[in-house]
């Protein structure tokens, strides 16, 4: 509701406003801007000074323009209609706001809701008049989608007065809740405060990977479901189309994609492909369980902020429901830049390369909201939000605050390598500088549902790499044939580890996502044709007989035989097998 008395412009900076004498100003809450009624946020607050980051352009604004509170902190709407939408950083959708402006420039001071008030949703409900519910049980279902189905959950803890199943807008009532001695009206939708984390029972450790498809990324650096991911890279090495991929193919529910502050041509792209891509599980479009948030960078920086948190909150709302949640915030450097650039503007001390001293610690606040939880409720409901977050350093350089400040908090560490890109390798992953912190919380998970042996599969392999980077450097001074046929050995099969195993291909059906137990098949007979060319040396076979062997050849195709048919590859382990047998009887 809008105060009536307002206050007015005192001076103007870019993105950030100050205002004097708005009437019971608050910290956070959300106001209109100049005659335009732009939308801002009051971050500051010295005095009868308020001072607002301005998510709209600025231009034109002149002081003792009026300023009025709308006496709300900036929160999101939540309720069926949120996915298969595109918004901006403050949830305005960007289709109503397309009409709304005429064309395709965004006018300003454009206010329009969240989610439509004229669709009528299929409601239907799961308690009745006289049952008692606890806050977030599940009142009824909505399926909001073909393939995801809306649960919509009580926020009072009391007793069910009245309910109905039947076609209801977000707007409409659809029963009421004796709660604390009040009767309250039930809705579809409500509104959630960005800045506080919803609630939950109990949080759980990182114990259930997130299968992603991604080779390099499942068997040498997982991430945990409920977990958080850093993919820090220079520009061209494939950060968007790793996000995009693991939107896809990891075996998540919901895909919550924040494009924060990215170049528009690639906000672009994301806008245009995201509509087309199929999902596979389903066959049906991506976008059935997709909720996209598109700011890019030439939209006035204070935005990026509240797309960020606007994203978040989506996501435990989605995870609250009892689903698994994938967001990707695509990249966060966008934001840190947002944050340094209002720390000049409000004249804060710069911390390091002129971030504000405060970026660790609200890098931290967004990382510290993934987890894999008990949601509230009567019923046992189990959700998750797994946060994979792009950093752009300048020039690659991890050495600077953005990134450093995200290693601290992230506990996968993806590092994307230019030369790989330039190579054509993908994803360009480099097996060397990568790691992943949750490689001993989920190997009990590996041991029990893949194989016993994989862990060690694993490190064996690692291993190899490790001892191929290492010959490398002699090898550029000598040349391979200068090397003992071990070590060429080593050559031999971390090639085939590199150009078979690591490298997939995002165009093939069959190899764009490999399932787990295929990971395994494919890793365990690279490291058994190793073993064997061992074997055949130390019986005095030269190592360019091994190289010409069929099996090899097969064994640079395997990644292309389909999930349906794992049977064969038996049949190219015994092929394997005895191709070795006939050469040492030779």
């Amino acid at each position: 509701m809008v105060i009536s008395k307002k206050g007015t412009i005192k001076r103007i900076s870019g993105p950030v406003v100050e205002a004097k004498d708005i009437p019971n100003a608050r910290l956070y809450d959300v106001v209109r801007v100049g005659e335009e009624q732009i939308t801002g946020e009051i971050i500051k607050i010295l005095g009868n000074t308020s001072v607002i980051q301005v998510y709209e352009d600025t231009s034109g604004l002149k002081p003792g323009e009026p300023v009025e509170s709308t006496g709300e902190p900036l929160s999101v709407e939540l309720g069926p209609g949120l996915l298969k939408s595109i918004y901006d950083g403050i949830q305005r959708p960007l289709s109503v706001i397309e009409k709304e402006s005429g064309g395709f420039y965004i006018k300003r001071g454009i206010h329009v809701p969240s989610l439509s008030r004229d669709v009528k949703w299929d409601f239907k409900s799961t308690v009745k008049k006289g049952d008692k519910v606890k806050v977030g049980d599940i009142l009824g279902t909505v399926q909001e989608t073909e393939i995801i189905e809306h649960r919509i959950l009580s926020l009072y803890e009391g007793k069910i007065e009245s309910i109905s199943s039947g076609k209801f807008t977000v707007d409409d009532e659809i029963g009421t809740i004796s709660s604390d001695g009040k009767k309250k009206p039930l809705f579809l939708a409500n509104k959630w405060f960005v800045r506080k984390p919803r609630k939950v029972i109990e949080k759980f450790p990182p114990v259930l990977p997130l299968v992603t498809g991604q080779r390099v990324i499942d068997t040498f650096f997982p991430i945990a479901k409920g977990g958080t991911c850093c993919i820090p890279g220079p520009f061209g090495s494939g950060k968007t189309v790793s996000q995009q991929s693991l939107a896809k193919y990891s075996d998540t529910e919901i895909v919550v994609y924040i494009g924060c502050g990215e170049r528009g041509n690639e906000m672009t792209e994301v806008l245009k492909e995201f509509p087309h891509l199929v999902d596979p599980k389903s066959g049906k479009p991506l976008m059935e369980r997709t909720v996209l948030i598109a700011n890019t960078s030439n939209m006035p920086v204070a935005a990026r902020e509240a797309s960020v948190y606007t994203g978040v909150t989506i996501a435990e709302y989605f995870r609250d429901m009892g689903y698994n949640v994938a967001l990707m915030a695509d990249s966060t450097s966008r934001w840190a830049e947002a944050m340094r650039e209002i720390g000049g503007r409000l004249e804060e001390m710069p911390g390091e390369e002129g971030y504000p001293a405060y970026l660790a610690r609200r890098l931290a606040e967004f990382y510290e909201r993934a987890g894999r939880v008990r949601c509230l409720g009567s019923d046992e409901r189990y959700g998750s939000v797994t946060i994979i977050g792009a950093v752009s350093p300048p020039g690659g350089d991890l050495s600077e605050p953005v990134s450093q400040n995200t290693l601290r908090v992230t506990k996968v560490f993806l590092a994307l390598d230019a030369s790989l890109a330039y190579r054509r390798h993908f994803p360009a992953i480099n097996w060397l500088k990568s790691y992943s912190l949750y490689l001993e919380s989920l190997e009990e998970w590996y041991l029990e549902n893949i194989s016993s042996d994989f862990p060690k599969l694993r490190n064996n392999s690692m291993a190899l790499l490790q001892k191929e980077a290492e010959l490398q450097e002699i090898v550029q001074l000598v040349g391979p044939d200068a090397l003992p046929e071990k070590e060429q050995a080593v050559l031999l099969v971390t090639k085939m580890l590199r150009e078979d195993y690591l490298q997939q291909n995002a165009y093939s059906d069959i190899d764009a996502r490999c399932s787990s137990k295929k990971q395994y098949l494919m890793l365990k007979l690279i490291l058994r044709f190793y073993e064997r060319v061992l074997n055949a040396l130390d019986g005095g076979v030269q190592l360019k007989k091994i190289s010409d062997l069929p099996s090899k050849a097969k064994i640079g195709r395997m990644k292309e035989i389909p999930e349906n048919k794992l049977a064969d590859f038996e049949k190219l382990q015994k092929e394997v097998e005895e191709e070795f047998d006939s050469l040492l009887k030779r």
